[in-house]
This record gives C-alpha cells, sequence and structure tokens, in this order.
C-alpha cells in the first residue's frame, strides 16, 4: 500500500465518523422524544411511535438509504448522498435509541413523578431534575453499544455514493490486487473509532457520578 492508499483509508474514516456523529447527535434525542411519546398517556400518540419504531427497527440501512435516496426525488424533494446518509442513519439509529429510553423510562417509578408534582414541581423541572438523571445514567451503556453498532453498519451508506472506510478499502484492493493490507488498516481503524466511543462512555459515566452523585 502507497501513502496514498493510507491517506484514501484515513478520509474514509474521517466520513464514517462525521456522518455517524451528526447521526448520533440528532437520533439520541430524537430517540428520547419518541420513548417520551410512548410513554406517555396518549394512546392515539403512543401507537403511532411504536409502529414508526416497529416499521425502522425491522428496515436495514443500506434499504433505507436507497428508499430515502430515490424516494424524496420521487416525491419533489432532491437529495443529495450526504444529507440522504445522514437521514438514513438518524432515522435508523433513533428507532432504536427510542427503545434503550424507553426501557429505562418503564423501570423509573412513576410515584417519584407524583411526589415532584405534588410538592410544585412543573413536568418540565420534574423530568429535569428527577428523571432525566436516572434514565440518562441507566441507558448509556446501551446507548454507548447502539452507536457503535451504528459505526459498524455505517458501510450500508456506500450505497448510495458516499467512500467510507469499507468503501475506500474495496477500491484499494480492486487497483492493488492485495485485498488484505487495506482491510487489516480499515479493521484497526474502525477498532480505534469504536474504543474511543467507549472511552467515552467511561468519561461521561464518571462525569455524571460527580454531576449527579450516583454511587
Amino acid at each position: 500500500m502507497t501513502a496514498y492508499d493510507y491517506l484514501s483509508l484515513l478520509q474514509g474514516a474521517a466520513v464514517t465518523v462525521s456522518l455517524s456523529l451528526v447521526g448520533i447527535i440528532i437520533g439520541v434525542p430524537l430517540g428520547l422524544v419518541l420513548a417520551l411519546a410512548r410513554w406517555s398517556e396518549v394512546p392515539a400518540l403512543a401507537r403511532a411511535v411504536a409502529a414508526y419504531v416497529s416499521v425502522l427497527r425491522a428496515t436495514p440501512l443500506v434499504t433505507l438509504a436507497l428508499l430515502v435516496f430515490f424516494a424524496l426525488p420521487n416525491v419533489g424533494v432532491p437529495i443529495d448522498p450526504v444529507p440522504a446518509a445522514i437521514v438514513s442513519i438518524t432515522m435508523n439509529t433513533a428507532a432504536f435509541n427510542c427503545e434503550i429510553w424507553r426501557a429505562a423510562l418503564n423501570d423509573f417509578p412513576r410515584t417519584q413523578l407524583d411526589a415532584a408534582t405534588a410538592v410544585g414541581m412543573t413536568p418540565g423541572l420534574a423530568f429535569r431534575r428527577i428523571v432525566f438523571p436516572q434514565i440518562w445514567r441507566i441507558s448509556l451503556p446501551g446507548l454507548v453499544n447502539e452507536m457503535t453498532l451504528l459505526i459498524k453498519s455505517s458501510p450500508a451508506i456506500a450505497v448510495v455514493g458516499i467512500v467510507d472506510i469499507t468503501r475506500a478499502a474495496v477500491r484499494i484492493g480492486a487497483q492493488t490486487y492485495e485485498p488484505l493490507p487495506p482491510f487489516l488498516t480499515a479493521t484497526a481503524l474502525y477498532f480505534l473509532v469504536v474504543l474511543g466511543f467507549v472511552r467515552a462512555q467511561r468519561s461521561i459515566e464518571v462525569h455524571l457520578d460527580r454531576k449527579f452523585g450516583f454511587a
């Protein structure tokens, strides 16, 4: 492999990380909003969100990316590969994040929320000071696991023309007729990215311990 080949893989890694981060930054809070909608006492809203989540969780990311990229222009909404990739990643991870948040919400004792209401807390204040600190800590391992899975499934966005780590490795292997070196390098890059997320998880846990006083 030449220096240009390594540069191509690093550029692919930058694309993978940047698109995944955008999807995560949008998808995590969106998943929380969806989970709160399911946790609410509005049956119609909860059913609509449940249907959305079920469909998205059952749809492979590669299929979703193709659907977004080719279906939106047919209804008059032109979209480029990068926005299509971000929309697909966000929709996919938000559905899975919703279930992670919802599991934590279902385990949360509503009696605490009732007690907060009884002492005059508004729903928003009670959520920020009582509900969120507890469900965030419980949900964090699952959220980070979903982030790592998203990183590893990101090669699916190559179907809309995005050159990520895997696609760069495929190109280099096809050009050099030596697929092993680029794929070993790609594997190492994925490992480093996932390791970064795991380290970030630990740092966030330490921060939450200090801020909210978890044992």
